[in-house]
């Protein structure tokens, strides 16, 4: 189970052999998906598209730049997620053309 910004999402895999004979083996699969919603104080900056203003100056972290978690700073000219909430962060345009979510607000 992998858990981020508050919000615990996984699934449990069990996978068990039984012999019935010396010929036949069944195998059978059992899974549950887990699913916590984090709570609304629970969020990190720029989690809510409210946060989020035309103008703003914040950090993103750019597609390219996922793995290194680098951020890369800038103002705000367009919000480009429609949903009031994203867990990843909102994904916002910069005034430079830079396209990523928001992990900082400056």
């Amino acid at each position: 189970m992998a858990k981020q910004h508050g919000i615990a999402v996984g699934c449990l895999v069990v996978t068990e052999e039984i012999s019935v004979n010396s010929y036949h083996k069944y195998k059978y699969q059992f899974s549950a998906k887990i699913t916590i919603l984090a709570k609304k104080n629970d969020t990190m900056p720029g989690e809510e598209r409210s946060e989020i203003k035309i103008g703003l100056k914040v950090g993103i972290v750019l597609k390219a730049d996922q793995r290194s978690g680098k951020i890369t700073e800038g103002v705000v000219s367009a919000i480009l997620t429609s949903s009031p909430f994203h867990p990843h962060g909102i994904k916002v345009r910069l005034t430079s053309g830079e396209v990523g979510r928001v992990k900082e607000i400056k």
